[in-house]
């Protein structure tokens, strides 16, 4: 399905009847990143899956995506299905874009779940890494996205799961130069979300990698020690949909079924 909106078509799909769930992919993901959680959950449920700005089958709307406007994209959407409520879950980038709906509008949120990613901004150093990438990516595409994707990995899955791993790679490889630096601009610009994320009224989830060197596991745990953000700790890296499949199939439908 498609909505035109700003001069693009934004994609979506949406599976099943029931209580809503939005599912929001990561960087250079798209929503066939949830083929195999899709059929699981939409038994109970309307899972709605959004192409974000740049990526899948959505266009660009600019050469910056900040989150907020990538919020304001799936917020478009849900508003044309006239979803009022809804467990919303984020993958990596997809729970920047997640926070950032929240801030905008937390009336619409059931639940939050960040998975593989965090309310943390960037610090100085991964800020320039960021804009070094940037700056790569210009004349160097394929070679960045290789080298930048394989790292999202535990060292021991990338061969475990090669095959998932070349599926994600090409996938990735469709996105546009222009919208892996919109993405990459947006997020480097991002704010710091906790305050927003630890006083939103709902029920508030964080899946984190022990072998995800993109999230600081050890920081999380410490700071939501004393708040009511729960987390759940699986054993490989920033890839849970593909490296602890199972188990991130369990703690999900648990977490929607609260």
């Amino acid at each position: 399905m498609t909505l035109e909106y700003k001069n693009i078509t934004i994609n979506y799909t949406i599976s099943g009847k029931g209580a809503a769930i939005v599912l929001l992919h990561g960087f250079l993901e798209s929503i066939e990143m949830w083929d195999d959680l899709i059929p699981q959950l939409s038994q109970k449920n309307r899972v709605i899956c959004i192409d974000l700005l740049g990526h899948g089958k959505t266009d660009c709307i600019g050469y910056i995506h900040t989150m907020e406007a990538m919020a304001d994209a799936v917020f478009a959407v849900l508003r044309h299905l006239e979803i009022e409520k809804a467990d919303v879950i984020g993958h990596s980038m997809g729970g920047y874009v997640a926070l950032a709906l929240a801030e905008k509008q937390p009336q619409l949120f059931k639940g939050l779940c960040l998975m593989n990613s965090s309310y943390e901004d960037d610090d100085e150093e991964r800020k320039d890494l960021r804009a070094r990438a940037n700056e790569m990516a210009k004349s160097h595409f394929e070679t960045l996205v290789e080298m930048s994707f394989a790292n999202l990995f535990a060292a021991e899955s990338r061969q475990k799961f090669l095959g998932e791993l070349m599926v994600a790679l090409q996938i990735a490889l469709q996105t546009s130069v222009q919208s892996y630096i919109a993405a990459s601009e947006g997020m480097r610009l991002r704010p710091n979300y906790f305050d927003s994320f630890r006083n939103l009224n709902c029920n508030k989830l964080i899946i984190i990698g022990k072998k995800d060197w993109i999230v600081d596991s050890d920081k999380i745990k410490s700071r939501v020690a004393n708040t009511d953000i729960k987390y759940v700790e699986f054993s490989e890296g920033h890839m849970s949909h593909i490296e602890n499949k199972s188990e991130l199939s369990y703690e999900i439908k648990r977490f929607v079924e609260k």
